[in-house]
């Protein structure tokens, strides 16, 4: 049976149907704004995956070249890899249905959301938010959403809801927003050096409508009625939980007191092996997994725990604290301009080359051909992190964070009539303990200005996270990677010292 609802937003209608096509996916969707048209799908296996405890969840964006009436270029003329706007909403598709998943849930799970059509409004992915979310509210896959993505601009001092391309054009806000009813799930956006209070201002306004949206995907899956999977969750000897937390707690304590990040793993690591070793049983195939599975957990309340009632951090830092910062130019002496960035544990060698307009990136996307002229690639080679392992292209992760600083040093990059040059920075993270994108914004700053790039102002970039339970709130300012792992947000703001230049949660 075919449903459907319907929804202003903006003055174009939102239509999401189901029942129609795709019919063999646990839940699908025919999204429609304007003259753009989305299928999400989403489909899960039927049986949990063995031996893992994460959800594998996999999201995929693609647009199709004939959705805007074109035939892809090359040899084959077919659509090849992911461009880089695919992978991006792909990553802003996933982040805000994620956390969303009940725990215990660990079957193989894909969402698609395909672009079959494309106008100018240039809203296909945060339609593609919505339909994914609404795609999984109709289907029996267990899921704690639904959410919806909204886009946010400012022209002329007035906030504007979905601008179309030719209006953001004029923006000095590109904010887009995913959300609950009743939260905020995910903010990704660039501004001009927005001041704090407009931020929030377009928060509030883009949580509104999402409150909208979510009404009408709750009113198709109720029109819809599947009944959700049970998610069996796994129980554990209450016995063996004691006798672990008995044995561990204080170790574990000790052990997160390391200042140093791989001293403080390896040591986690010892305890948890000599943890196995003592309390497995040959007879017994899962202990190993639930002694895991019991470690883990008390290492999650114990970091939490420090932070809360001693307000103490995992190096020593107070939740306010910032790790020492060290800053040196000129480290590459054919470089057109480079400096390396330390803070803390993580370590970033950002390099800047100047080229000419033969140099400038063609890309070719649904809205039509444009050429970039400004670049950031962000590389994160597994030494950094003390691993040993191939180096491969890029994955999702290097695009995103390089997608993210690029947005936060744009606006303060000149015009083509003061600078007429092609600029590409490049951020080789050396060392990696947490907020290494925010290490990326300000070592490219540095590079810029020993290579001479006359910026309107520098910016920096900081990660700040949150513990939360109950009433008993901590900000935490400069999070490690322990802190992004096991807290409750990583929230990275970028600026100069006249307002926000991008945000990313």
């Amino acid at each position: 049976m075919i449903h459907v609802v319907e929804i202003d937003i903006a003055g174009r209608t939102l239509r999401l149907e189901t029942g129609r096509v795709a019919k063999q996916a646990d839940g699908s969707i025919w999204a429609s704004y304007g003259d753009t048209v989305i299928l999400a799908t989403a489909v899960a296996a039927q049986t949990a995956k063995p031996g893992i405890d994460f959800l594998p969840l996999t999201v995929d964006y693609q647009e199709k070249a004939y959705a805007a009436g074109k035939i892809p270029g090359g040899y084959f003329k077919r659509e090849g890899r992911p461009a880089e706007k695919e992978v991006l909403t792909s990553r802003l598709i996933d982040r805000p249905l994620r956390p969303l998943f009940p725990e215990g849930y660990y079957f193989e799970t894909q969402v698609i959301a395909s672009v079959l059509s494309a106008d100018k409004t240039g809203s296909s992915d945060v339609i593609g938010i919505t339909a994914a979310s609404a795609a999984l509210a109709v289907s029996n896959i267990p899921f704690n959403g639904p959410v919806a993505g909204v886009r946010i601009g400012r022209v002329n001092g007035q906030l504007v809801v979905n601008p179309d391309l030719e209006t953001m054009e004029q923006s000095e806000l590109h904010l887009v927003v995913a959300g609950t009813a009743d939260a905020v799930m995910m903010v990704e956006a660039g501004a001009n050096e927005l001041s704090e209070q407009m931020m929030l201002e377009a928060l509030e306004l883009a949580h509104s409508e999402i409150k909208k949206i979510v009404s009408k995907i709750n009113e198709l899956a109720k029109k819809v009625g599947k009944v959700k999977r049970v998610v069996v969750q796994e129980s554990i000897d209450s016995a063996l939980q004691v006798e672990i937390k008995a044995l561990v707690a204080q170790p574990i304590r000790d052990a997160i007191m390391i200042a140093n990040k791989t001293a403080r793993q390896e040591r986690l690591d010892q305890i948890l092996a000599d943890t196995i070793a003592k309390l497995k049983k040959p007879d017994d195939s899962s202990r190993e997994r639930h002694i895991k599975i019991v470690f883990h957990q008390l290492e999650y309340t114990e970091v939490r725990k420090m932070i809360l009632e001693k307000r103490s951090r995992a190096d020593g830092r107070g939740p306010a604290d910032i790790r020492p910062i060290t800053c040196e130019v000129g480290a590459l002496p054919r470089a057109h301009g480079s400096a390396i960035f330390t803070r803390g544990e993580t370590q970033s060698l950002a390099v800047v080359t100047l080229g000419t307009t033969d140099d400038e990136q063609r890309i070719d996307a649904l809205e039509g051909e444009y050429m970039r002229t400004f670049m950031l690639h962000y590389n994160f080679p597994p030494f950094s992190v003390g691993e040993a392992r191939p180096l491969r292209s890029p994955g999702r992760r290097e695009v995103g964070h390089g997608a993210l600083a690029e947005r936060a040093l744009k606006p303060v990059i000149p015009g083509k009539d003061v600078f007429p040059y092609t600029l590409r920075i490049v951020s080789e993270i050396l060392e990696s303990n947490g907020s290494s994108s925010m290490a990326t914004v300000c070592g490219g700053t540095l590079a810029m200005m020993d290579a001479g790039v006359p910026i309107k102002e520098p910016v920096a970039g900081i990660a700040m996270g949150l513990i939360k339970e109950g009433d008993d709130v901590i900000i935490l300012s400069d999070i490690l990677g322990l802190e992004d792992h096991l807290g409750d947000m990583d929230f990275k703001v970028c600026g100069t010292k006249n307002g926000v230049t991008a945000l990313q949660m």
